[in-house]
């Protein structure tokens, strides 16, 4: 039976530069839909985060333009400020439609954000 799904993930940038920004941005894209085997197709959508101190460009710029996913929502937010958060963080959240469980989505945490606690099967670039 096809649901949506939520895939969580996460990486940071290494500096507040459009290039960065948007270099992080799509390494984490392709690789949450490398390890979970996605079809852009099948995504509903894409919820964005961002920490206060990335503000040099949209990390979803990186799924339209980079990745060409002119037909995917997606929207953007900062985070709620937090004591010792990662710098430069950029989280997503993907739905996606798919026949897997819940418990098959591989969570996916990248760079200065591999230390971020996370729930269900976590894929990071240190793994």
């Amino acid at each position: 039976m096809t649901a949506v799904r939520g895939i969580r993930g996460a990486t940071t940038a290494d500096s507040d530069t459009r290039e960065a920004i948007l270099e992080a941005a799509e390494e984490l894209l392709k690789e949450i839909c490398a390890v979970n085997e996605v079809d852009p197709a099948d995504i509903a959508s894409i919820f964005f985060t961002t920490t206060r101190d990335v503000t040099a460009e949209f990390p979803q710029v990186a799924a339209r333009v980079g990745m060409g996913w002119q037909n995917v929502a997606l929207i953007g937010a900062h985070e709620m400020s937090v004591e010792n958060d990662a710098e430069r963080c950029i989280r997503v959240l993907i739905h996606i439609n798919t026949d897997k469980r819940q418990d098959e989505m591989n969570f996916v945490y990248m760079r200065g954000a591999t230390h971020l606690r996370a729930r269900g099967r976590i894929h990071t670039d240190e793994s």
